[in-house]
């Protein structure tokens, strides 16, 4: 699925110039102007990374992690602030935060450490997944077909990434509707939405090849696997 990423920063010009960048990066990103909001946010939904500033309106970056630690919260969390002092590296660090960045700062360096952050603590397993001749690199994002890239919407990424971690399992459509489109409750069923994103999905993945890996399953769902079910 898309990292849902967290940034707290009172400079609103650095936060929305960090939300649009990390969004071409394909990563989702929310914004909190102080750190009450972006306290209650942590609290109230979930992220997959914190990006904090320390000098923050309200309740100040240090306040913020040392509270989420205390209170078991293990978001991976970095650092991005313009105090550049030995002593605010080791305090945010021994706070609890797991990357420290100063300000100014290269774009490209601050998404290389995102995605060390993002590795750390995960399986070969967990961050490449395959079936057959199909990779899907869940930390560059990349995903090839032998030896062919495989260029896909947000979406699609999302539909593929949950299919191949259920590979030779039967999905449902209530599966996708709830897991991929988080559409609980809805009075009109997702099916149709859901059929038009497996059709384009299965051009890119199978149109181009012998060896068909999304299988239709009538009346019971999809499949992803290198055999024939």
């Amino acid at each position: 699925m898309t990292m849902n990423i967290l940034i707290i920063e009172d400079e609103k010009k650095v936060a929305k110039a960090l939300k649009e960048g990390l969004e071409r990066e394909n990563f989702t990103a929310k914004i909190a102007y102080n750190g009450e909001d972006g306290f209650f946010l942590l609290n109230t939904e979930k992220f997959d990374l914190l990006i904090l500033d320390l000098n923050l309106p309200g309740r100040d970056g240090i306040e913020i992690l040392k509270t989420i630690r205390q209170k078991g919260v293990s978001t991976p969390v970095l650092i991005l602030t313009a105090r550049d002092s030995v002593e605010s590296r080791v305090l945010g660090l021994e706070t609890g935060a797991d990357d420290y960045l100063v300000k100014p700062f290269a774009f490209p360096e601050l998404i290389a450490r995102i995605r060390v952050i993002l590795r750390r603590g995960k399986s070969d397993q967990e961050t490449l997944l395959m079936v057959g001749d199909l990779e899907m690199d869940l930390l560059t994002r990349k995903v090839i077909r032998g030896k062919q890239a495989v260029y896909l919407t947000s979406k699609e990424y999302d539909l593929l990434e949950y299919f191949l971690k259920n590979k030779n399992k039967i999905v449902s459509r209530e599966m996708l509707s709830k897991d991929v489109w988080q559409d609980i409750g809805r009075a009109t069923p997702l099916d149709n939405v859901i059929d038009v994103h497996i059709t384009h999905l299965r051009k890119k993945l199978d149109d181009p090849f012998t060896v068909k890996l999304l299988h239709t399953l009538r009346g019971v769902g999809f499949m992803i696997s290198e055999e024939q079910p």
